[in-house]
């Protein structure tokens, strides 16, 4: 069954409107409708009529949407412009014999006394309503029942993978746009299947990643790598959102057995792929990055919002791998294990001569100013890492790098330990540490300053852990 193909037809009234347009028509290719839109289909030396005639004469087009807001309705009432022309092709395939169901008013605008804003010749018929923003989310829904010829009260099969037209073969979309929008709303606003749709959003997600993976040649794989690492950024915005809605909204048993789920889906990932004869460790060195990031930002989204059960849950808990696993055959691992060096960085700090102590960290460090999370909320988490990795294992055995404490600029405490102060407070902050009173710190600090060689160093710089948790002050104060 080929995809259902959609006409939009609107009216250019301002850049947000248009922007905003543009913005439906990607959610609804990604949720596999072929949309047709002048912004993409109607080229230099193209006949403009012909395009608008083409919504009723191509027999594929089964649908059209009408973007309603109330330039349209006067330039369609008017006959003036683009919108006229176009209103004059609608108007009688709308009282003529085409089906009831090709036209559909999506009304994006109510005049002063609150009624819509639609041509007088759709005024008798039923709209979709995209005037209020709080609602927008129910009727995409409704809107993609009405595509896919969808029973109202039945929900559209969200089950299958979308269909994509792409254009710039070098973008990589993963089609999760839609999908994040309706987890996001469902988990705010506290609906009953909130659940479901997270968990629905995160396995498409870490099913779709493997568009990101690399076949490549060995010469010059960290110039790909870093491509590919760039063009991800907007899906780990994207995954970050729903971390940090999760943590505000729905912190749960639930939510953390989810996120858990979700970075056991991510595993395969760093491991070499089945049934690859030729392959270098180097070509999963995107994904290494990608995987230590995100868990990165979920520990720090969950820290930030105080959800330390929750954060704690992803530290002491194993992470199942399916298959073969290149850890020691072993099909359980820490947490640790969504940290792994990054050889390709370490090669392209070499061959171009950069002088840096890790392109790593410096990558983590550049793309925390888009995150919406700030930077020392990442040192923080990579901190806890770090010092829960100690404390769970015996000596020598660590394997937790703090990539970004290279950055660290002051060894006073991080905020979760400041806090700590607070008897009340560090008692639920241990949590973090794996701890029950703060003396179980003590052996470990001992062997830290007996031992400052395993203490991670960048040209000879390191940190204090007794500094960076405030251990003097812990628990000195109510």
């Amino acid at each position: 069954m080929n995809d259902p193909k959609l006409f939009i037809s609107y009216s250019w009234s301002s850049q947000d409107h248009e922007n905003w347009v543009i913005e439906l028509a990607t959610h609804l290719r990604e949720s596999g409708i072929d949309v047709i839109l002048d912004k993409w289909d109607l080229k230099e030396g193209h006949d403009a009529h012909a395009f608008m005639e083409q919504m009723v004469s191509d027999p594929e087009i089964k649908k059209v949407a009408i973007i309603c807001d109330k330039i349209y309705a006067d330039k369609a009432n008017g006959r003036n412009g683009g919108v006229g022309t176009e209103t004059q092709i609608i108007s009688p395939e709308i009282y003529g014999s085409q089906a009831q169901d090709k036209f559909v008013a999506i009304v994006k605008e109510r005049d002063d006394d609150g009624k819509a804003c639609l041509p007088i010749y759709y005024r008798s018929r039923i709209y979709i309503d995209f005037s209020d923003p709080s609602t927008e989310s129910e009727n995409f829904e409704k809107l993609l029942r009405w595509v896919y010829d969808q029973p109202l009260h039945k929900k559209p099969d969200l089950g299958h993978k979308p269909g994509f037209l792409i254009e710039d073969q070098r973008t990589i979309s993963l089609g999760t746009a839609s999908r994040q929008k309706r987890a996001i709303d469902a988990i705010k606003c506290n609906r009953d299947n909130a659940g479901a749709i997270t968990i629905e959003y995160l396995t498409t997600f870490a099913e779709e990643l493997e568009k990101f993976r690399i076949n490549t040649s060995f010469e010059l794989i960290d110039d790909e790598i870093i491509e590919n690492i760039e063009a991800f950024l907007p899906y780990r915005n994207e995954v970050i959102e729903v971390f940090l809605t999760l943590a505000l909204y729905r912190d749960s048993h639930e939510t953390r057995t989810a996120i858990h789920r979700f970075f056991e889906r991510l595993i395969p990932y760093l491991e070499r792929p089945e049934n690859v004869n030729h392959y270098h460790q180097w070509q999963t060195d995107n994904f290494r990055f990608i995987v230590h990031e995100l868990f990165l930002y979920a520990m720090s989204s969950l820290i930030q919002y105080e959800r330390f059960e929750s954060a704690a849950f992803l530290m002491a808990s194993e992470y199942y791998v399916a298959g073969r696993s290149e850890y020691h055959n072993a099909s359980m691992v820490s947490f640790d294990y969504f940290r792994q060096n990054v050889g390709s960085l370490d090669n392209r700090n070499n061959r171009l001569n950069l002088r840096r102590l890790s392109i790593h960290a410096d990558l983590l460090e550049s793309r925390a100013k888009s995150s919406g999370i700030d930077f020392r909320y990442l040192m923080q988490s990579d901190f806890i890492l770090f010092m829960r990795d100690h404390i769970d294992r015996s000596k020598n055995q660590w394997h937790w790098w703090p990539e970004t404490l290279l950055y660290l600029r002051h060894s006073v405490p991080f905020e979760v330990f400041a806090r700590s102060r607070s008897s009340s407070y560090f008692e639920k902050a241990k949590l973090l540490l794996g701890v029950q009173t703060k003396s179980d710190l003590v052996p470990i600090l001992e062997d830290f300053r007996a031992n400052r060689q395993r203490l991670p160093r960048w040209e000879g710089s390191t940190f204090s852990p007794e500094a960076l948790l405030g251990f003097n002050e812990i628990a000195t104060r109510p």
